[in-house]
């Protein structure tokens, strides 16, 4: 291996861009494995979503008579009770919902640590240019 001395200034920019080419490559690797796993995680979070929705279900329907009937129990009309239990059950599966969609979204599945590793890497970029 030459010393640093003796090298000319076609083969360090040479060294450079191989280097910075190396880099490019490695982040773009990074990135790519980053962003799969983060797919991933969101196809088995909509997937449990899924399954506990359907699951919930037939849970919901007797939760929902049990209120009604409580309603009904204590004095409520029929049609006003069950719209009471209706209405309590919209609101809580659109509060599920939203957190749900929350969960999935951009800020979520952002890959940061591929945007810290090439915001380092420019940093050091930068210093070995000077």
């Amino acid at each position: 291996m030459t010393s640093r001395i003796d090298r000319s200034i076609p083969e360090l920019v040479s060294d450079a861009v191989g280097q910075l080419a190396k880099l490019i490559g490695n982040e773009f690797s990074l990135a790519r494995a980053e962003l799969s796993e983060k797919a991933g995680q969101a196809g088995k979070a909509a997937a449990m979503m899924g399954a506990g929705a359907i699951i919930m279900i037939p849970a919901l329907v007797l939760l929902l008579l049990a209120g009604a009937a409580g309603l009904r129990h204590a004095g409520f009309s029929d049609p006003v009770a069950y719209l009471i239990a209706g209405g309590v059950a919209a609101v809580i599966s659109l509060a599920l919902i939203l957190i749900g969609a929350n969960r999935l979204s951009g800020e979520g599945l952002k890959p940061t640590v591929t945007i810290d590793e090439i915001e380092r890497d420019k940093v050091a970029a930068r210093e070995m240019v000077r």
